[in-house]
C-alpha cells in the first residue's frame, strides 16, 4: 500500500480507511478534497488522535482558536477537546494520517 495513491476524488463525503486496529490503536488513511465539518458541528471524541496531513492544506479549529496545516504538519488532539474541520484544499485533496489511542 502506498499512503499516496487515491483511488478517486471524494465529491461529497470523506474517504476513510482503517489501515490497522487493536483494542487500543486505530490508524486511518482519510482522504478529503473541499469537505468541512458540519455548521455548528463539533468533534468531541473520547480518544486522542495524532494527526500527520500528509498532502494538502486544511484548517482544525478548536473553541479557543484554530490550526493551519500543511503537508507535514502535525497535532495531537486530547481526548474530548472540542475541534472542527474549517477547510481541506481540493487541488491537492488532503491526505491525512490519523492515529486514534487511549
Amino acid at each position: 500500500m502506498n499512503l499516496f495513491d487515491i483511488d478517486r476524488i471524494p465529491s461529497s463525503n470523506e474517504l476513510t480507511d482503517i489501515l490497522a486496529e487493536s483494542k487500543k490503536v486505530r490508524i486511518e488513511k482519510i482522504v478529503s478534497a473541499g469537505q468541512v465539518s458540519p455548521k455548528d458541528f463539533w468533534y468531541d471524541q473520547a480518544e486522542n488522535e495524532f494527526v500527520a496531513l500528509l498532502q494538502g492544506e486544511a484548517v482544525i479549529t478548536y473553541e479557543d482558536g484554530n490550526t493551519k496545516l500543511k503537508a507535514g504538519d502535525t497535532v495531537v488532539i486530547a481526548a474530548h477537546k472540542k475541534h472542527r474541520v474549517d477547510y481541506t484544499s481540493f487541488e491537492p485533496p488532503c491526505i491525512w494520517l490519523c492515529v486514534f489511542y487511549d
